[in-house]
C-alpha cells in the first residue's frame, strides 16, 4: 500500500515536470516567433527604424561617410589602387556576401509582402545606384576634397527640383532660405581646395543627377512601400554589381592585373569594402527616416566638421573665409533642423490646428496627398 502510493506520488509530479517542461517549451517557441517577427519580418525591422528615430540613422551615417572618404582617398592614392569603378564593384560584393552571412542565420529582413513595389522602380534604383556609387569614387580620383564636397553642394538644389517635377513637392520659403544659407556657407568653406582635372570636373557633373535621383527613390521605397533598409539593399545589390561590371571598361583605365595585390593592400581595400557596406546600410536607414534633403544637409553637416576639426584639433589654418563659411553654413543647418522639428512635432501634438477644416489644414503644410513621404525630420 505504501509502495503504491509512493508510486502515484512520483507519476503526479513526473506529470507536473512534464506539464511544466511543456509551458516551458510553449514560451520559448513563443519568444522565438516573436524575435523572428521583430528581426526579420519587414514590418518589425520599421518599428525598429521608428524606435530608433532619425537622429541615431543620421549619426551612424555621419559617422561612416567621414571615415570612407578619407578611407577610398587612401586607397586611390595612397595604395595607389587607381581603378575606383572596381573599387565600388569590390564593395557591393562584400556588401553582397555580408548580406547573404546574415540570410544564412535567417537575420535578414524579408521584403515586404506587398506586391504594389514594380520590378522596373527596383531596377532603376539598381541603375542609378552604380553611377552615384561609380562616379563618386572616379571624381575623388581626379579631384580634390574640397572640389567632390563642393559638387555635392549642387545636389540640394537637383533633389529640390526633382521631387517637384516627379511628385510635385514643393520646399516652403523658410526651408529654402536655410539651404540657401547653408549652400554658400559651404561653397565659401571650400573654396580654397578646389584642384581638379577636366575630365574629373565632368564627372562630377555626370554624378549629380544620379546621386540625387538615388536618394529620392531609396527614400520613397522605404517609406512608402515598406522596405526594410537591409531588404531593399539584398535586391539591388545584384542589380548594382551588373552595372558597376559593364561600366569598368569605360572609366577604368587598364592594368589592374599588374597592382600588388599584397596582404597589406588588401587590407585596405577590404576595410574600404566593409565601411562602403555600413555606408550604404546607415545612408539607407536615415533616407528611410528622414528625406533626401535631410540626409544631404547632413553629408554638408560633415563637410563643416571636417574643416573646423582639422582647424581645432590639429591647428590646420583654412583661412578667416573658410572657419566663417563653416560656421555660416552650420547656422542654415540649425534653421533647418529647427523647422523640420517644428513640422514634426505639428504632426504628433497638432494642438489648435486640428480644429481648422481639413482642406485648409493641408494647404497651410504645404502637402496635398496622404503617405509618409514627403515628411521631413532630422
Amino acid at each position: 500500500m505504501f509502495n503504491f502510493l509512493l508510486t502515484n506520488d512520483v507519476k503526479k509530479i513526473l506529470k507536473r515536470k512534464d506539464s511544466d517542461a511543456g509551458e516551458t517549451g510553449r514560451a520559448l517557441e513563443d519568444f522565438r516567433a516573436s524575435l523572428f517577427n521583430e528581426f526579420r519580418s519587414s514590418e518589425g525591422v520599421k518599428r525598429q527604424q521608428r524606435t530608433s528615430g532619425p537622429a541615431a540613422a543620421l549619426f551612424f551615417n555621419f559617422l561612416v561617410a567621414v571615415g570612407i572618404i578619407f578611407m577610398n582617398k587612401m586607397v586611390l592614392q595612397t595604395v595607389q589602387f587607381k581603378f575606383p569603378i572596381l573599387l565600388s564593384l569590390i564593395h557591393y560584393a562584400v556588401s553582397w556576401l555580408l548580406m547573404a552571412l546574415l540570410k544564412v542565420f535567417s537575420l535578414l529582413p524579408a521584403s515586404p509582402s506587398s506586391k504594389s513595389t514594380q520590378m522596373s522602380a527596383l531596377f532603376s534604383l539598381g541603375i542609378v545606384m552604380s553611377l552615384s556609387t561609380g562616379l563618386a569614387n572616379v571624381s575623388l580620383k581626379y579631384n580634390s576634397v574640397g572640389f567632390y564636397q563642393m559638387a555635392k553642394i549642387a545636389v540640394t538644389p537637383s533633389i529640390v527640383m526633382a521631387e517637384f517635377v516627379l511628385y510635385r513637392k514643393k520646399v516652403s520659403w523658410p526651408k529654402a532660405v536655410a539651404l540657401t544659407v547653408v549652400s554658400i556657407g559651404v561653397a565659401v568653406a571650400t573654396v580654397t581646395d578646389l584642384q581638379f582635372q577636366l575630365f574629373g570636373a565632368c564627372v562630377a557633373l555626370a554624378w549629380i543627377v544620379p546621386s540625387a535621383v538615388n536618394k529620392i527613390l531609396w527614400s520613397r521605397l522605404q517609406q512608402q512601400e515598406n522596405w526594410a533598409a537591409l531588404a531593399l539593399m539584398w535586391k539591388i545589390t545584384p542589380i548594382t554589381v551588373i552595372f558597376l561590371a559593364a561600366m569598368i571598361p569605360w572609366l577604368d583605365p587598364p592594368g589592374v592585373l599588374s597592382f600588388d595585390w599584397n596582404i597589406s593592400n588588401m587590407l585596405v581595400i577590404l576595410s574600404s569594402a566593409i565601411l562602403g557596406f555600413l555606408l550604404q546600410w546607415s545612408g539607407a536607414l536615415a533616407l528611410g527616416a528622414t528625406s533626401p534633403l535631410s540626409h544631404v544637409v547632413l553629408g554638408q553637416f560633415k563637410t563643416c566638421v571636417i574643416l573646423l576639426g582639422n582647424y581645432y584639433l590639429f591647428g590646420s589654418n583654412p583661412g578667416i573665409s573658410s572657419i566663417f563659411g563653416a560656421c555660416t553654413a552650420i547656422a542654415g543647418m540649425s534653421v533647418y533642423t529647427y523647422l523640420n522639428l517644428k513640422l514634426h512635432s505639428n504632426k504628433i501634438f497638432p494642438g489648435h490646428a486640428s480644429t481648422l477644416p481639413k482642406s485648409r489644414h493641408d494647404k497651410e503644410n504645404g502637402s496635398a496627398r496622404d503617405g509618409h513621404y514627403g515628411a521631413e525630420s532630422v
